[in-house]
């Protein structure tokens, strides 16, 4: 080559070197047509971005207008679209920023975007970008990959997700016949002319814009994504008691009830589901029951919520109160049960007191124990409804004596069975030899209470009609009675008098005699 070169001559030298320069340079030269076609989509991308900026301001004024009317709603949604929008913003500032650099380095300090005059350079947006003291294009990259990544985390669409994945894109390239991959930034504007460079950012700045719209489109749907879409509204009055005493406040919730026929909620009490939402259970026994559950409800962003509740119900035995209200007797100095109870409240629930006496409690039963004689006794019940204590019912009982017994003689009978001798039938002498003494008690079904024998005498007549008394044991026959008592014979009648007995109230009294007829 060397032996080559000494043979040119200086002329042949000058005319290699002029077609070596002449050959870079249409290398190099960009035609005024291509020139022009990169200041008409710079243009056209400007507009866009006004456009696009419109319909996203007009997305957040949106969001900013729900948040203003339901700040519990919406607020947290209009939140997180101002800072997307502080992140747009930011990086899209970047852009412009770079984009005026460029420009005035090219054009000078009174250069313009709009009036760009060196549309053709190829050194400057080089320069710019590429400089390895300011790495503006390796900075650009790195905040371009952060905001896609973080816009990427709001958009839930993953069509659009992958949209925004591509315009966004900042991935090393590698050129056909070509071993080495290139950065992203080298690739944009290594020797590109300035209005290449610049279109090129705008076009950045309008992917920016789109991705900026998607994700307050995003949290705009967001607003309304739990909310349940319905297609039926019901009214419903939901009382709290069906069952309301005479002066307690009648309770209902009065609600507009809103369903969705084509997607019916899970409704699931105590662990198992209710179809239709109806729950039905037996009422086997009485008593105050409890019962929970939750209802589970689809989204249209296909997330499911649930709600729960718990709510209790009343079991009363089927009852109906007959009384006659000449019968409204106590009687004084005695136990007198009596029976208590208000329909539809738990026994728990009420509670009793008693004028002229004492009323007490045992289980689910009372037991009312009134003093005095000629007074009334007046039984005031109160029952605890709905956290409220009210007066249910007063009724007033009389008070009287207890009735005077009957003395009878007591006896086992052929069955086996405890058996009363009353006198006025014959009674045979081995069961009047076998029997103890006397007995006395109120055994009318209405009473059945027994009263002590104090002592009594037995009155016989001898074969001349005259009277031979004899004294009890108490309320045992006495030794002498019962000697009598053997020499009776078939037919013979004696009489039981001067008996006295005293009751569980303490009296004492006379009862009326008792006949026995000795068969």
């Amino acid at each position: 080559m060397a032996e080559s070169n000494s043979r040119m001559s200086p002329r042949q030298k000058m005319i290699n070197l002029m077609y070596i320069v002449l050959t870079a340079m249409l290398a190099l030269n960009v035609s005024s047509d291509v020139l022009n076609g990169f200041t008409q989509v710079q243009e056209g991308l400007a507009r866009t971005n006004s456009t696009v900026s419109l319909r996203n301001d007009a997305i957040y004024s949106q969001l900013q207008a729900l948040a203003e009317q339901n700040p519990e709603k919406a607020a947290v949604w209009f939140d997180k679209a101002s800072e997307v929008r502080k992140e747009s913003s930011d990086i899209f500032n970047l852009i412009d920023s770079l984009k005026n650099e460029i420009v005035i380095a090219a054009d000078g300090p009174e250069g313009t975007i709009a009036n760009l005059q060196n549309r053709d350079d190829l050194e400057t947006a080089s320069v710019i970008m590429l400089n390895p003291m300011t790495r503006n294009g390796e900075n650009l990259r790195l905040n371009v990959d952060r905001y896609r990544e973080y816009i990427k985390e709001i958009v839930l669409d993953s069509v659009k997700s992958e949209s925004i994945e591509a315009s966004l894109s900042t991935a090393a390239s590698k050129r056909e016949g070509l071993g080495m991959t290139r950065n992203w930034e080298d690739e944009k504007f290594d020797s590109q002319p300035v209005v290449a460079a610049i279109t090129l950012l705008t076009k950045l700045q309008n992917d920016v814009r789109y991705a900026e719209g998607e994700a307050l489109t995003t949290l705009l749907n967001q607003v309304d994504a739990n909310d349940v879409r319905v297609n039926d509204l019901n009214a419903f009055v939901i009382p709290r008691s069906r069952l309301v005493m005479r002066g307690a406040d009648y309770t209902a919730d009065i609600v507009l009830a809103a369903v969705d026929t084509t997607a019916r909620p899970i409704v699931v009490v105590n662990g198992s589901n209710v179809p239709d939402g109806q729950y039905r259970t037996l009422t086997s026994r009485s008593g105050s029951f409890d019962y929970s559950g939750y209802i589970e409800l689809p989204h249209a962003d296909g997330s499911v919520t649930r709600h729960p509740f718990e709510s209790s119900y009343t079991v009363i035995d089927p009852t109906a109160t007959v009384s006659a209200t000449m019968m409204n007797v106590l009687y004084a100095g005695i136990a007198n049960p009596i029976s208590i109870s208000v329909p539809g409240v738990p026994q728990g629930s009420v509670s009793a007191t008693m004028t002229n006496g004492t009323l007490t409690r045992n289980g689910d039963a009372w037991v009312a124990r009134p003093t005095a004689l000629g007074s009334d006794a007046v039984v005031t019940v109160t029952a605890n409804i709905d956290g409220k204590s009210q007066t249910v019912n007063t009724t007033r009982f009389r008070v009287r004596k207890l009735p005077d017994p009957v003395a009878f003689i007591s006896y086992t009978g052929a069955n086996g069975l405890p058996e009363r001798y009353k006198g006025g039938r014959p009674l045979s002498k081995a069961t009047l030899m076998g029997a103890t003494g006397l007995s006395a008690a109120i055994d009318d079904d209405a009473l059945n209470i027994d009263f002590s024998v104090i002592d009594f005498e037995t009155v016989m007549f001898d074969s001349m009609g005259n009277a031979m008394p004899d004294k009890s044991d108490g309320a045992n026959f006495s030794q002498r009675q019962k000697d009598r008592f053997r020499t009776l014979s078939r037919g013979k009648r004696f009489y039981i008098s001067r008996i006295r007995a005293k009751g569980p109230d303490g009296v004492e009294r006379t009862l009326s005699p008792v006949e026995v007829i000795v068969n």
